[in-house]
């Protein structure tokens, strides 16, 4: 290309000229104006938060910044405000969150998954590996949340303070996971992590090699996650779903999910009368698998009598120590050979999951962002627990403007 000077002089001065009418980033990497401080809801004591302001600090090279749009009020957040079992107080919560990236680190590239990253993009969190720096990013099996890593939303406060979703900005730090999920809607968005935790357990309840497309499967619980079990199931191809529950709001939910029938417990009186109803709904037939979705140790205790002899059983219910149950071994297990396992929280694995599971059901219909019953801004915060608290709704959100 032949550029002679009066060309070079035309370029100079467009350019100048495009430059004098826009404005100058305030920092590589930002969009629009970022504040100094940013809000974020403190529990400083039981049942009591704080809307407190702190300071938005330096990125490193490997952080982000990004502006909270929502965040989900989870079981564990309802724990912690009311007893305080992880003796966090005073923290910043948290957890089922997301937002936009504002700013980033100039090492970010792209995220745990290999997305590209940039400015603009919806993002959630999944762990940080604070105890093993060694997991790579991309090996998404190897590690349960549980397991030597971290969760934004229930770490102790520092001098970053802003390490919780509920708040107006959090700091991504290097060595987290992170998702470029800015294919989802905000509903969505917020209830990947809950989504994440069924997804865990269907995989766990696979691995028995008794949960099949044809299976009769229970679930017992249909709070937020029991409805997701259901749901889950259904996108699975799994026709026969029986819901228990004791209130007929969540059961009128549970069909709405894809349940095929349901069984409000209230109605029957004693163990034996209700795994009949159980029974009466499959037609006649036991449960080939169970999912137990409560923290009650008495639904433990009972959701054994509803399954077949060398059914299956996945107990994902007691995220925290709700309380021993009493079982009968011999009856209950040995004398039906029941294959039983655990489920607790979720890999990261299973967060990739979540997102192609939330597509598939929007894509069958399921109804899941009605999931999300109530939403108040950071500013009703107590008050956003205080519903949680009461069951009156399913899952509560908190939304910033």
């Amino acid at each position: 290309m032949d550029i002679n000077a009066q060309n070079v002089e035309q370029i100079v001065r467009q350019v100048l000229q495009e430059m004098g009418n826009k404005p100058m980033p305030k920092s590589s990497g930002s969009q629009g104006e970022i504040p100094q401080k940013s809000r974020a809801a403190m529990l400083t004591a039981l049942e009591k938060y704080e809307i407190k302001e702190f300071p938005i600090p330096e990125l490193g090279d490997d952080d982000i910044l990004v502006k909270v749009e929502g965040c989900g009020v989870c079981g564990t957040d309802a724990h912690e405000f009311k007893r305080d079992p992880f003796g966090l107080i005073p923290v910043v919560l948290g957890h089922e969150g997301t937002g936009e990236i504002v700013k980033m680190g100039k090492n970010v590239k792209k995220d745990s998954a290999g997305k590209p990253l940039k400015v603009g993009d919806k993002v959630v969190t999944c762990m940080i590996f604070a105890d093993d720096p060694d997991i790579t990013m991309y090996d998404l099996n190897k590690q349960n949340v549980g397991k030597g890593a971290e969760v934004y939303g229930l770490i102790p406060d520092d001098d970053i303070h802003l390490n919780g979703w509920f708040a107006d900005y959090i700091v991504i730090r290097g060595g987290s996971t992170v998702f470029n999920v800015s294919d989802l809607n905000l509903e969505e968005r917020i209830l990947i992590e809950p989504c994440a935790v069924l997804i865990h357990a269907v995989e766990r309840a696979k691995t028995t090699g008794i949960l099949r497309f044809n299976s009769r499967v229970v679930v017992q619980g249909c709070g937020p996650i029991g409805l997701i079990c259901v749901a889950i199931l259904r996108t699975m191809g799994i026709e026969n779903i029986v819901a228990v529950d004791g209130e007929e709001k969540r059961l009128s939910f549970a069909k709405e999910m894809g349940a095929t029938a349901t069984v409000n417990f209230k109605e029957h009186n004693g163990i034996e009368a209700l795994a009949g109803a159980v029974k009466d709904a499959f037609g006649g037939y036991l449960a080939d698998f169970a999912f137990q979705c409560t923290g009650s140790p008495v639904a433990h205790s009972n959701i054994y009598k509803f399954i077949r002899s060398g059914g299956g059983l996945c107990e994902l219910g007691f995220f925290i120590n709700g309380g021993d149950a009493t079982i009968n071994p011999h009856f209950d297990i040995c004398a039906k050979e029941i294959t039983t396992v655990g489920s607790w929280v979720y890999t990261l694995r299973d967060y990739a999951t979540t997102f192609d599971f939330l597509k598939r059901a929007k894509g069958i219909g399921l109804p899941m962002e009605k999931l999300i019953t109530h939403k108040y801004p950071l500013s009703e915060i107590n008050q956003a627990h205080i519903t949680n608290l009461k069951m009156e709704g399913l899952k509560i959100a908190i939304i910033n403007e």
